[in-house]
């Protein structure tokens, strides 16, 4: 991960970034020669990790931020540690190191936006307004016939409990699908659109990784529909029932061109703060700065906060981890190899040639999407 992510590119004010837990190695014990990733080390994700037997969680979201005064069971962060410990398996997290790094998650969501889908692309259209509204909250009077003939004239008029006009059911809430973002899965074709980027905030200083920092600013050579980034960022990120657009009041998204894009993973609000940009396309920005943006004219799309993550390991990070992990393991294993007198469980353990990097089944953003499937409401268009 240190080769991939350098620790130096983190945003050292606040993160806190490496090796957060290092289990102790018992080789009588030995856990698989495999790698969980997660956005967030949840309790879930704990128990998914001891029982595929996992040697390191590599959590993007740090599970520790701040010093320990104790470590208790009392405490659900805690007590994922301290059972992670237990059954040996260590923790690493990189967080912003991966959202600096070139290739990484910037990099990802820019290449989102200026993906393509096959001509034409899709025409994504709003809701049209309904042309009768939707039945309200009936209020049925008790009748004269069952009210005491002692009761208040004004007590016979009164409502029962309001009652629906008609059944509505939802769906269960639904989260983007885990699944990776290649060719084989869809037909986006990231980066395609012509279009220069750059970095909003550089992190320079660190050999080999010139071209890093946070955020990236998109300018397509020509304006694209507001409805095309839509799609292509529905297909890019999993394909999401829905996720929350901000517009400018007074304007149809239909008719809303995009020339500039500001792009940033998880809370945009540092990043994107000041940035000039036709849409900011992030995973979370607070009621007031969204309405700030608005009334500058400015477009925001929002996809909970680790939806704008998540896909990143699947599509990009579990290849480029795999593929390191094989080199320094086949390095170890000869060095390990040489040396003189090892029990029979050392023997047995560099034997083992395989490594393996799995996403999560278990980790999911906390907010799904609940839908509306019985009703006669058929939306209302932004404006």
């Amino acid at each position: 991960m240190r080769k991939l992510y350098p620790e130096a590119l983190a945003d050292q004010s606040f993160d806190n970034t490496g090796l957060l837990l290092e289990a102790p190695f018992d080789p009588i014990r030995r856990q698989m020669n495999s790698v969980l990733l997660t956005i967030d080390l949840t309790k879930a994700v704990a128990d998914e990790a001891i029982e595929r037997k996992d040697c390191v969680v590599v959590a993007y979201h740090p599970i520790i931020f701040r010093g320990f005064k104790s470590l208790t069971l009392s405490d659900c962060q805690q007590q994922s540690i301290l059972r992670l410990a237990l059954e040996g398996i260590s923790v690493y997290s990189p967080h912003t190191a991966v959202d600096a790094a070139p290739g990484g998650l910037a990099d990802w969501l820019a290449d989102i936006v200026t993906g393509h889908l096959p001509d034409p692309e899709p025409e994504t259209h709003t809701a049209q307004p309904q042309k009768n509204p939707p039945e309200t909250i009936e209020e049925d009077v008790v009748s004269e016939a069952n009210t005491s003939a002692d009761q208040p004239a004004e007590a016979k008029k009164r409502p029962q409990r309001p009652k629906m006009s008609m059944q509505r059911t939802y769906s269960q809430p639904t989260y983007p699908s885990h699944r990776p973002v290649d060719a084989s899965k869809t037909d986006l074709a990231p980066s395609s659109v012509d279009h220069t980027r750059s970095v909003i905030n550089p992190v320079t200083g660190v050999e080999g990784f010139e071209g890093a920092g946070f955020g990236r600013l998109v300018t397509f050579s020509e304006h694209q529909p507001l409805t095309h980034l839509v799609e292509r960022i529905a297909h890019g990120v999993g394909s999401p029932k829905g996720f929350p657009l901000a517009i400018p009041q007074g304007k149809q998204v239909e008719d809303i061109q995009i020339r500039t894009v500001g792009v940033s993973a998880g809370s945009g609000h540092n990043v994107l703060k000041g940035v000039d940009a036709d849409l900011l396309f992030t995973g979370e920005l607070s009621h007031h700065e969204a309405l700030a943006a608005t009334e500058k004219g400015q477009c925001v799309i929002t996809l909970f906060h680790s939806n704008s993550e998540r896909g990143y390991l699947s599509s990009v990070l579990k290849e480029k981890l795999t593929r390191v992990l094989r080199e320094e393991w086949e390095r170890i294993r000869k060095e390990v190899a040489e040396a003189q007198d090892l029990t029979p469980e050392w023997e047995d353990a560099v034997k083992d040639e395989d490594v393996l990097v799995e996403c999560s089944e278990q980790d999911r953003d906390p907010f799904g999407v609940v839908i509306l499937q019985s009703s006669k409401q058929e939306g209302k268009p932004l404006s």
